[in-house]
């Protein structure tokens, strides 16, 4: 399954490293074009121009960025792009509408879409054993396997889009003891 990942901060930089280590990574993206540049040189794959090159020939994308209005812009870039059954899979922490609405985006483009954040932080991310909260079609879901086995050790799938986002915010709201 030929990969890419956009947004190479502490967590996604680190996440790409396991992508490449299992044979996944293509190419790589960051809006700081440096940082792709020097990630894709260390790892052997492409540093993509732009979101929507990396799209072009890949059948999964991987985000890792910020906020719900960068899931939303590089999903937009992302639509018209993507092969015809491709998967965006998006390790952002944003809100459960955001998610619905990129699945509904990239639906219509004939992509699927699954809201997956992620917990265990940069460690996590380093030593592939961050959980992962996944949201979206059961057919999706497991067609993206590769990908979860590559990131992290514990992944869950809660159920239609928006509900990996809902789960990660109901589990951060629970006290600690």
């Amino acid at each position: 399954m030929r990969t890419g990942f956009i947004g190479l901060g502490a967590m996604g930089a680190p996440m790409a490293r396991n992508l490449k280590k299992a044979g996944l990574l293509a190419a790589v993206w960051n809006r700081t074009v440096a940082k792709a540049q020097d990630l894709a040189t260390e790892l052997g794959c492409v540093a993509a121009s732009s979101p929507v090159q990396l799209a072009k020939s890949l059948d999964a994308v991987v985000l890792c960025v910020s906020a719900d209005r960068d899931v939303l812009d590089i999903v937009n870039q992302l639509a018209g792009a993507l092969r015809r059954g491709a998967l965006v899979i998006d390790c952002s922490t944003v809100s459960a509408e955001t998610a619905c609405q990129a699945a509904a985006k990239l639906r219509e483009h004939g992509a699927d879409f699954l809201d997956c954040p992620v917990s265990g932080g940069v460690e996590g991310a380093r030593d592939a054993t961050l959980a992962i909260m996944v949201g979206g079609e059961a057919a999706a879901f497991a067609r993206a396997q590769p990908i979860f086995n590559a990131l992290g050790k514990t992944v869950m799938h809660f159920g239609a889009s928006g509900s990996g986002q809902a789960a990660k915010a109901k589990r951060a709201a629970v006290p600690l003891r």
